[in-house]
């Protein structure tokens, strides 16, 4: 039996879109609040990064330097996130609601959002007024 690897890409490529659509519908659909939840984690922690790296001003270390422990907490916290927003997805599923899943997502959005703010603050930069009436709409959001 000969086997092309277009043949292979295409089992690959039909695999990996399984297996995406299944994460996916796990986390109750791949809609904007995701996306931008997943979007501020990876800025969060890049910008963490930077904080500790270049400007050396990290509260995660005595130092304020890059600390592969503090690094591997900061990886660890962000996946028990999308194990608590896998966990209200299927809470909404057997309480026959549409709301669990959307409000702990905009409570971590806020949460990532407030730590990205306190990164830029670390790195000197001034946060727009703007970017704060949007955090306090969120909270206001989250709370109904």
């Amino acid at each position: 039996m000969i086997v092309h690897l277009t043949d292979t890409k295409a089992v690959l490529m039909g695999g990996a879109a399984i297996a995406g659509g299944a994460i996916s519908q796990a986390f109750g659909g791949w809609d904007a609040a995701l996306i931008s939840l997943l979007l501020f984690m990876a800025v969060d922690y890049l910008s963490g990064l930077i904080v500790a790296g270049v400007f050396h001003s990290s509260d995660k270390s005595e130092t304020g330097a890059l600390n592969s422990i503090a690094c591997w907490q900061g990886l660890l916290k962000k996946g028990m996130t999308l194990v608590i927003v896998l966990v209200a997805a299927r809470l909404n599923i057997v309480l026959g609601t549409a709301f669990v899943r959307d409000a702990v997502v905009i409570a971590y959005i806020v949460n990532e959002t407030i730590s990205i703010i306190e990164n830029a603050g670390l790195m000197g930069l001034p946060v727009p007024d703007i970017i704060m009436q949007a955090i306090e709409q969120l909270q206001g959001k989250e709370q109904k």
